[in-house]
């Protein structure tokens, strides 16, 4: 017999104690994203007709590896968490939806690794 209140059961996390941890941070990286994009949209254009010498001075100046590599991890922590959030939803077979989830979170993981290891190799040369 469960002695807690309907109020108390519901309040905290969640049913696993990890959906407003997860749902914070959607919406921080979609924030982030915003701005991050439009900066990095705004320079790819102006770039779009550089030989490789200038893109790898853009990519190596001041602030942009840092920038490049938030944009790097906002970018794919925020896509593997919503694609997370589709497997969750639709995927009704548990052995898929974890097979799944754990592709999703291995691609990103990897896809971003590559991502920053190529910007820190155009920043320091290689």
């Amino acid at each position: 017999m469960e002695m807690r209140s309907p109020l108390a059961r519901i309040r905290g996390l969640g049913s696993s104690n990890h959906g407003i941890q997860h749902w914070w941070l959607l919406r921080i990286t979609g924030v982030a994203l915003v701005p991050l994009t439009l900066w990095f949209v705004f320079f790819a254009v102006q770039l779009a007709s550089a030989d490789l010498a200038t893109v790898k001075a853009w990519v190596g100046a001041h602030y942009n590896p840092a920038l490049l590599i938030l944009l790097i991890v906002c970018m794919f922590y925020h896509g593997q968490a919503g694609l997370q959030e589709v497997i969750e939803d639709y995927i009704h077979t548990e052995s898929t939806k974890v097979a799944s989830i754990v592709i999703v979170k291995f691609a990103a993981a990897l896809l971003g690794a590559c991502s920053a290891f190529a910007v820190l190799r155009l920043t320091f040369g290689g």
